[in-house]
């Protein structure tokens, strides 16, 4: 099963030259642009198709003597959002019954379809609500999750709610790390978990930031509406072209907006992620300095929060021992 997902791996070198694909995508989900389906799947094909890295991260796992039915309930906020879960699936030995989003089937039923063009035996097969499967891995909002802990009640299931991803700077950042941020922040308009929307810098500077234009017409949209707001009640604001950022302590609400979290100490961020470790997917920093006052088992350079590696589980849970355990 490797050798078909390195596969897949060369055949997405040259996804660039899909363009009805690319086109059919970007009109289906008017949030997705050319760049940002791009990224993404330079992002699968760089991070997670790649011989050594599939081999070295399979091997910490068993796969399944007995095959059972899988569903996979995928998201549509950022391109091929649910591969992974798929992928996953797949490696571990069991059927995939996958219902992608309707904001994203066009970019996922393309990657199933080359799947199977390069193994017709695959085991990928359609999801439907009527039937009965053996685990469930959904994602969605804590809306569609109540829904989907009532529906699968008896099912082992794997559900992924909301969450962000911060930054953490000292103020020593070059202009290449402040442009790298700048494009962890932006990415997908920030629709993503590993977007970065909070930035803690430290209380007696003032934090620089780079601009970077807007991915694409709906963001540019939503931030001339939510700047008018903001100057309605008279709230400061600097703008950043494709980004806002607004000065307090809570995630913000918006999209295309960062919150600036002032901290005293190292030790301040450190006791705020002790506290709020469930809502954090990555946290964006200097690993060499940071490390030792962070430990946080997400942490990741500046310009690669939108390049997890196989091992960066959503929600810091481990996706293939929940496929692989017994119970």
């Amino acid at each position: 099963m490797i050798d078909t997902f390195v596969m897949l791996g060369n055949r997405l070198e040259q996804f660039g030259e899909q363009r009805d694909i690319i086109r059919n995508a970007t009109a289906q989900n008017p949030w997705f642009s050319e760049e940002e389906i791009l990224r993404s799947v330079d992002a699968i094909r760089r991070t997670m198709l790649q011989r050594p890295l599939l081999e070295a991260w399979i091997e910490r796992y068993t796969p399944v003597a007995t095959p059972q039915r899988v569903a996979v309930i995928m998201a549509g906020n950022i391109p091929l959002v649910g591969f992974f879960d798929l992928m996953c699936v797949l490696l571990s030995g069991h059927e995939c019954h996958y219902k992608p989003s309707s904001k994203d089937s066009v970019l996922m039923r393309y990657v199933v379809a080359t799947l199977r063009s390069l193994r017709p035996d695959i085991a990928i097969y359609d999801y439907s609500a009527t039937e009965r499967y053996d685990m469930v891995i959904a994602t969605g909002g804590d809306d569609a999750n109540r829904y989907f802990n009532e529906h699968f009640a008896t099912t082992r299931r794997l559900l992924r709610g909301s969450r962000h991803s911060i930054a953490v700077v000292d103020g020593t950042e070059s202009g290449e790390e402040l442009a790298a941020l700048a494009t962890d922040i932006t990415a997908y308009s920030g629709l993503g978990c590993r977007s970065v929307s909070m930035i803690f810098y430290p209380d007696h500077t003032t934090p620089m930031l780079a601009s970077h234009p807007a991915s694409c017409p709906k963001l540019s949209q939503s931030l001339r509406m939510r700047k008018a707001l903001l100057r309605m009640q008279s709230t400061p604001y600097s703008d950043h072209d494709g980004y806002i950022a607004t000065h307090g302590t809570e995630f913000p609400t918006s999209l295309g907006e960062v919150t600036l979290h002032a901290y005293s100490t190292l030790s301040d961020v450190e006791r705020w992620l002790a506290t709020h470790s469930e809502d954090v997917q990555c946290v964006v920093s200097h690993l060499d300095t940071l490390t030792p006052h962070l430990p946080f088992g997400r942490l990741v350079p500046f310009g690669s929060a939108q390049y997890p590696t196989l091992s960066d589980y959503a929600d810091g849970v481990d996706t293939m021992a929940f496929l692989t355990s017994e119970r």
